[in-house]
């Protein structure tokens, strides 16, 4: 089943425009390849498809030849290079083919944007479009299920996660052994080849101690004492992980900081399924301790899915007080707050009166497994 990506129409545009490289980031395994095939395949474009484990390309796309870089699109319309990263000077070469081959469509896919951006960022500085793609968010499948549908595979989502492949695995041993390959594949061999890291236990360790954190703020001191690491060498892992979409941070919002909590990040991960994994638990719902975690890290990764993919402008929080006030998100857009708690059971939260003392003008929702559909799927259903 092909799930359509929110990004496509905009990636169809730009590829039909055709003036800049279209470069498209994510993890492995989010789509990215299908999504382009799927886009070439209703065009009538001469294309040379190129992934770059293909050993017979990397001396050209590396060369900085242009005669070689011409000898090799000479008569195509496009050119689409799949794993991009994997090519010395890439960034370079794109740059000259952009430069030099004005009616050459580009497009390229790299699974680290440390990795690729780092290689692409300054020599194609105003020539390339620039997209990330991440696993299945919510409203992304409003197309294929109603209401009911999306609430009832609530708890399959929570504990497997978005990858695409997930979605027609049928049976539960089966999606936990494919979790267990991609985190294997990916987490481990991918990160350590990119990050050139010797030491895999301890991307290992620092994985499963992010992983049992989620929800928490983290201290790269406490963690480096743990793994015993230096700080800065955990940040470096961090960053790496990042980087390569396993996770992402989230900061501290303040405007007050003698009350108000902003130097530590929570680390939240991109998809809960793998999260799951690399503790060693994919038991259902009913069986868990960690549920109020699993779904506060969800959320947020669904709604930060959400204003990424439909280009909402703005930023995102956590929100706490030296004195334990807290709120577990809090997004600010065209100078608007707006404040998310999370809770999975029935509990009545109240708004920190101290977040409505500071911030009146502020707005605040509480999201639970009954109302979370629209939080997912509509960005202003809060103003």
């Amino acid at each position: 089943m092909f799930i359509p990506r929110q990004i496509q129409s905009k990636l169809v545009s730009e590829i039909q425009d055709g003036r800049k490289v279209v470069l498209l980031f994510g993890a492995r395994q989010v789509g990215k390849t299908t999504l382009i095939h799927h886009i070439l395949n209703d065009t009538s474009y001469r294309m040379l498809i190129i992934n770059a484990d293909e050993l017979r390309f990397v001396d050209t796309l590396a060369s900085r030849d242009l005669r070689q870089l011409q000898d090799l699109t000479g008569g195509y319309d496009l050119i689409f290079i799949d794993e991009a990263q994997r090519i010395p000077e890439i960034g370079i070469n794109l740059k000259l083919m952009a430069d030099n081959f004005p009616n050459l469509r580009i497009i390229a896919t790299g699974s680290s944007s440390l990795h690729l951006a780092s290689k692409t960022r300054e020599p194609l500085t105003g020539r390339a479009w620039t997209h990330t793609l991440y696993t299945i968010a919510i409203s992304e499948l409003t197309g294929h299920y109603n209401r009911f549908e999306l609430s009832d595979m609530l708890s399959e989502r929570l504990i497997y996660g978005s990858y695409p492949e997930i979605f027609s695995i049928e049976g539960r041993e089966a999606k936990q052994d494919y979790l267990r390959n991609l985190t294997a594949s990916y987490l481990y061999k991918d990160i350590l080849e990119i990050g050139n890291i010797r030491h895999s236990q301890k991307l290992r360790d620092l994985l499963r101690l992010l992983a049992f954190q989620i929800g928490q703020e983290v201290s790269l001191n406490e963690l480096g004492t743990q793994l015993s690491m230096s700080k800065d060498t955990v940040a470096s892992y961090i960053d790496l992980l990042e980087q390569s979409f396993v996770i992402f941070r989230l900061s501290g919002f303040s405007r007050n900081l003698r009350k108000e909590v902003s130097k530590k990040d929570k680390i939240f991960f991109w998809d809960v399924g793998v999260r799951n994994t690399i503790i060693g638990n994919l038991n259902p719902i009913t069986q868990r301790q960690d549920i109020g975690q699993l779904w506060e890290n969800f959320m947020i990764s669904e709604r930060r899915k959400l204003l990424t993919n439909q280009g909402a402008l703005g930023n995102v929080y956590f929100w706490r007080t030296y004195t334990g006030a807290e709120i577990d998100l809090v997004e600010e857009r065209a100078g608007q707050l707006t404040a998310f708690e999370y809770k999975w059971g029935n509990k009545k939260v109240r708004v920190p009166q101290t977040f409505l003392d500071t911030y009146p003008s502020a707005t605040f929702k509480v999201v639970t497994p009954k109302n979370f559909i629209d939080h997912v799927t509509i960005i202003d259903q809060t103003q």
